[in-house]
């Protein structure tokens, strides 16, 4: 009997542990369906007050890299992390094309955020928060367009690119978040989208990018 006893209270146990696991499953799956409708509902939200808030500064961005192009001009970009990667992203977007309708030449367009020589060695020997500032002195000409992107709008290495560029007789615009920070006074074109979820900021910033590369590409190419 007691053998009959411990084999049903380890198979009840047993069914106990399937079960909550189950359940835990479950808990999870709905947790996470419920933050990626969140998420998404909040990038929407975000992207629709962007609308709002940064239309005119976007179209004159347009404009400022329009005019530079037409000029002879270039784009530099400049970012950390997640936008260092957008740098990278929009660079190539306008060098190579965006829209595959049109059949254009390249516009000149570098990132500043490529060079892992090039970054360790200003790194190392003249200061992390002066690599892009560095680079820009280097490539940069009166005319040109620096782009600054940065979710805080304090970062100090695009805060003294931005300062170096407007020395050289640079156009400066900044993709920024939150308040703008530092950058939004230092920039001559801020596009601050309004959030200080820097997931968001990131998702806006892209989107802004890709809508400044294409009409871009549509001024310049697309009335012909």
């Amino acid at each position: 009997m007691r053998s009959i006893d411990a084999e049903l209270i380890a198979e009840l146990y047993f069914c106990l542990i399937m079960y909550t696991d189950k359940q835990l499953m479950i808990d999870r799956t709905d947790s996470t369906e419920q933050f990626f409708e969140d998420s998404l509902r909040e990038s929407a939200e975000v992207a629709i007050a962007t609308i709002d808030s940064c239309s005119s500064d976007v179209m004159a961005a347009v404009d400022a890299l329009v005019q530079t192009y037409r000029n002879g001009g270039k784009v530099l970009f400049c970012g950390n992390g997640g936008s260092a990667a957008d740098c990278q992203h929009l660079a190539t977007e306008l060098m190579i094309r965006l829209n595959h309708n049109l059949n254009r030449p390249a516009l000149g367009a570098i990132s500043l955020c490529t060079d892992p020589s090039n970054l360790t060695a200003g790194g190392n020997d003249i200061g992390f928060e002066n690599v892009f500032a560095r680079n820009v002195e280097g490539l940069g000409r009166p005319g040109d367009i620096l782009v600054g992107i940065s979710t805080s709008g304090n970062s100090e290495n695009i805060v003294r690119a931005v300062q170096k560029g407007k020395e050289i007789g640079m156009k400066t615009i900044g993709l920024l978040g939150g308040n703008g920070g530092r950058l939004m006074e230092e920039c001559d074109i801020s596009v601050v989208v309004p959030s200080h979820n820097v997931q968001r900021i990131q998702e806006i910033h892209i989107k802004i990018g890709h809508v400044l590369c294409e009409s871009v590409e549509q001024k310049l190419f697309g009335e012909e």
